[in-house]
């Protein structure tokens, strides 16, 4: 059972999940970028020209813009928003349309929340090979 903190850590946690993705639903570019810290650290998997870690806000805003540039991915659905005290988890169906490529994958963006913002993001993909393949095309 989580004490009283823990779970306070977890609702403040869930609470700028959730704000991050209603403006991801929304479209709303300027309140997205505000949910990211300055410090904002991005983690792609994969064997792509993307894959790493991308620090700072800026490169980290900079690999996103290239990937949906290079997939054309567009968000179809958020499947699940959860929190505990120390990461939050959103699970989305993403569609991807690169003009020689067409998918639609779910993927696991795990987040470390520090300030009230989104500090660090895992992203994980339903298919990497497929996501490497979008992204070897362009």
């Amino acid at each position: 059972m989580m004490s009283n903190d823990e779970s306070l850590r977890a609702a403040a946690n869930l609470a700028v999940v959730r704000r991050y993705v209603e403006a991801w639903k929304s479209g709303d570019l300027a309140a997205i970028f505000a949910c990211y810290h300055d410090d904002f650290t991005l983690h792609y998997g994969g064997a792509h020209s993307l894959a790493g870690t991308h620090a700072g806000k800026p490169a980290a805003l900079a690999a996103l813009a290239e990937f949906s540039k290079r997939t054309g991915r567009k968000l179809v659905a958020i499947l699940d928003v959860m929190a505990g005290q120390e990461r939050a988890v959103v699970i989305a169906r993403e569609h991807f349309d690169n003009g020689a490529l067409i998918a639609d994958l779910e993927r696991v963006l795990v987040y470390r929340i520090a300030d009230g913002l989104l500090r660090e993001c895992w992203l994980h993909d339903a298919d990497q090979p497929l996501i490497d393949r979008f992204l070897a095309v362009s």
